[in-house]
């Protein structure tokens, strides 16, 4: 049953997760979770605004001083927070320094916002994902402990099976496919308190085998698409989002794309 009939804005902070990576569309742009659940928002309130302030890339200490400030402005029904993902997957990593950022940007945003949404993001099952694991469950626990002390509210992706599929995330390994980002909108929507449409948290249907060869192929690629650039990036200090702006800086009326825009590309379908 529904806990609330309206919402009338909402503005998402973060980084990549939040601008929709790797959710493509035919025209180079990405869509993700936050523009599908503004979407739905949107059609059941006429003149609901929208904003999106989150840039790719964006370690936590970024998004405390480049989002956080602008957000709390904007005095929206709902804001999302996710961030500090990135700040872990860094070699060196002051986790007291991330905790601390997590709480400030937690301060600043609950008071100017009827919703403030913090989430224990999802992870990718493989040995990368049991490398950084210790550092992830450190941030999600004060992630519940903040919402416990502000009133906020926490989607629990972490804790979802699916969502650690390897065949939800796109081929970088870092970003969810789009039926991947379908299902953390129906994640928030139901946290919002709106009346479930799908049940996000369904399982795949079991893999289909996939040969050595074929395992090796895709590991070669990956390391010469993705996982080289990052690490190159890391070692000159550069971020995929430097000089990049927000996704939507502005809290505007939400129109929804035309449909020829929404026809997903056959390779962003999860299990291909």
């Amino acid at each position: 049953m529904e806990t609330h009939a309206n919402y009338t804005s909402f503005v998402a902070v973060g980084d990549s997760f939040t601008e929709g990576m790797s959710d493509l569309l035919p025209d180079g742009s990405y869509r993700g979770w936050a523009d599908l659940l503004a979407a739905r928002l949107a059609a059941r309130t006429p003149g609901f605004c929208y904003a999106n302030l989150a840039v790719r890339g964006k370690l936590i200490g970024q998004i405390v001083s480049e989002q956080v400030d602008v957000a709390a402005a904007m005095e929206a029904d709902v804001v999302t927070l996710v961030g500090g993902l990135n700040d872990t997957l860094r070699p060196k990593c002051d986790m007291a320094r991330v905790r601390g950022l997590l709480e400030e940007a937690v301060e600043r945003l609950a008071p100017s916002c009827g919703t403030l949404v913090l989430m224990r993001s999802p992870g990718r099952n493989g040995p990368v994902m049991e490398r950084f694991r210790p550092r992830m469950e450190e941030l999600f626990a004060h992630v519940d402990a903040l919402a416990a002390r502000h009133g906020a509210l926490v989607v629990d992706l972490y804790g979802s099976p699916v969502l650690g599929d390897q065949r939800m995330w796109d081929v970088d390994r870092l970003h969810l496919t789009a039926e991947g980002h379908a299902r953390v909108a129906e994640a928030v929507w139901q946290t919002l308190g709106l009346d479930a449409e799908t049940d996000w948290q369904a399982l795949l249907p079991p893999p289909a085998r996939v040969g050595w060869a074929a395992r090796r192929a895709a590991d070669l690629r990956f390391a010469r698409e993705h996982l080289g650039p990052w690490i190159a990036r890391r070692l000159t200090g550069r971020s995929s989002g430097d000089g990049r702006p927000a996704k939507r800086p502005e809290l505007l009326p939400y129109e929804p794309p035309a449909p020829q825009d929404l026809v997903l590309r056959p390779d962003r379908v999860a299990g291909s």
